[in-house]
């Protein structure tokens, strides 16, 4: 059997991060075994659809490289896929199953089932539900007879189609995550399989597109796990073969107090969506635009930052995000795409839950950075450049690149770290200054500071060998000069040494060192 899967996310909002992790270990299990990565959009719920979010979730998985090949957006010979438009073939498929007894029209009301519970919970059931003990005492094809559900169904009284579950089985499967795992029937309810307005329920329609889109392997976050009872007491009310299933864990806080939800991104200082999305709570009405240049969400729209706005690039996120869960049993963390693929493997996914740490996530993207070629960065980089302050030639630009490649988390991180190789700082470190400044020295430094624009050889180490020896001559140990330098061309004692600074800014550097040494002696 070929390998088909598929990530099958609900239009109802951003896409969280766990669901950018489903999709990249779906995308690695087809692409290792070449077989096809499907995208289907469940849309079943329409009281929960929110504009824009399929759009959305097509832009994310884009930027993040793992596209599927088939499905919404990307034809297949089925596609495309979005549940909404496949009610026909749920109600076909629902219909064969009152046929074979293995489904029944019920016409409850919410009062009546409110009634039903309200009497479930006074008898001390814990959890009532609509099952074998209660559906012959309820209003449906099976409690009444033939002939007046007929005539309910004729008069088009609103009812609901619901799975006919049998007490005392025990379905059991196995999961290549989590071995084997097995439900007791009687603790499961008579699901709801068509909604009262004519719409599947998601795991009505869930079943019936993996059976007919021929769906090898299921591989989906653990908090469906639960729900597989249902689904494979389906694929046997149907007589269909079930696929295989892959439960993946949960993406779990920083703290590894519960599940990551899609408001901790705010408790904890991060993202939790692959790209920025507006907060609809409070901007429900708003168009949500999605074009790749915008970063932000629109102006005046309260919004959730994204990956990509945060600084991530979207290998370095793929490589984090893969590690959540999953270990190939080596050394080895730093993989391109390409490496994931071969090195995936489902048996080697864990069981217990993935600790989010957005450290790592920034340890990530810093060692891709230092992997990128000069003009990768520099690609990535010009849209955060303000061209009033970087108009500067390219070949400096290289050099300002070079220097920082290893220092950055973050490429909109060079803007702002290399910002004194374009202009002159306007602030200091005042206490450093006057921690390093010896007033009795000022003379010998500014002899010193003399000789040194008279070097013709910006090249670092060529300009440390010159600056060193006139550190002999003028009596000055390196202490006492260069901590002062750094401060003055660039206003802290962080950065590249004195040497690689001036050889980016060449002569313009000694000039700063004399000017600025000046300036800033006049504060103390």
């Amino acid at each position: 059997m070929s390998v088909r899967v598929r990530f099958a996310p609900s239009p109802t909002g951003a896409l969280h991060i766990g669901g950018v992790r489903t999709a990249l270990y779906n995308y690695l299990f087809a692409k290792k075994n070449a077989g096809k990565f499907i995208l289907r959009i469940e849309d079943t719920d329409q009281g929960r659809f929110v504009k824009g979010a399929e759009d959305y979730i097509l832009q994310a998985l884009k930027w993040c490289g793992i596209e599927p090949e088939e499905g919404v957006g990307y034809g297949g010979e089925c596609g495309p896929y979005r549940q909404s438009e496949r009610k026909l073939l749920y109600h076909e498929q629902a219909l064969e199953l009152i046929k074979t007894g293995k489904a029944y029209y019920a016409f409850d009301t919410e009062a009546e089932l409110e009634a039903m519970r309200a009497r479930l919970s006074d008898a001390g059931v814990p959890a009532p539900k609509y099952d074998a003990s209660v559906r012959m005492t309820m209003n449906n094809s099976l409690s009444l007879s033939q002939e007046e559900a007929n005539q309910r169904l004729t008069q088009g009284m609103p009812y609901v189609i619901r799975l006919r579950v049998d007490p005392g089985l025990q379905v059991s499967f196995k999961d290549i995550v989590r071995d084997e795992v097995s439900f007791d029937s009687s603790e499961l309810d008579d699901k709801v399989l068509i909604k009262g307005d004519g719409m599947p329920t998601y795991h009505m329609a869930n079943v019936i597109d993996d059976h007919f889109m021929r769906i090898s392997h299921v591989i989906r976050g653990e908090e469906w796990l639960s729900s597989t009872a249902h689904h494979l007491l389906l694929y046997a009310a149907f007589g269909w073969d079930h696929p295989q299933f892959a439960h993946l864990p949960l993406l779990m806080k920083p703290d590894g107090k519960g599940k990551l939800s899609k408001r901790d991104g705010a408790t904890f200082g991060f993202p939790v969506f692959p790209l920025s999305w507006p907060d609809q709570e409070q901007s429900e009405s708003s168009p949500i635009s999605l074009k790749e240049s915008e970063a932000k969400p629109p102006v005046g729209q309260p919004g959730f930052e994204g990956f990509r706005e945060y600084g991530l690039e979207p290998e370095a996120l793929l490589n984090f995000l893969a590690f959540l869960g999953w270990n190939p049993g080596t050394d080895q963390e730093i993989f391109s795409l390409e490496e994931l693929v071969g090195a995936f493997d489902l048996s080697k996914v864990h069981k217990g839950g993935a600790r989010f740490d957005i450290e790592k996530a920034k340890w990530f993207n810093q060692q891709y950075i230092r992997k990128m070629s000069v003009a990768q960065i520099k690609a990535r980089l010009l849209p955060y450049l303000k061209a009033d302050i970087w108009s500067i030639s390219a070949s400096k630009l290289d050099q300002i690149i070079s220097l920082y490649q290893d220092r950055v988390h973050f490429i909109k991180d060079f803007p702002e770290q290399a910002a004194y190789l374009v202009q002159t700082p306007d602030a200091f470190d005042k206490e450093a200054f006057k921690k390093h400044w010896k007033p009795e020295l000022q003379e010998k430094i500014a002899a010193f500071n003399e000789d040194l624009s008279k070097i013709d050889s910006f090249e670092a180490l060529a300009f440390e060998i010159e600056a060193k020896d006139l550190l002999s001559k003028h009596g000055l140990k390196p202490g006492e000069v260069f901590p002062l330098f750094r401060l003055a061309l660039c206003g802290s004692l962080q950065g590249p040494t004195v040497f690689q600074m001036v050889e980016v800014l060449g002569k313009e550097g000694v000039s700063r060192i004399k000017s600025q040494l000046s300036h800033m002696a006049s504060f103390v």
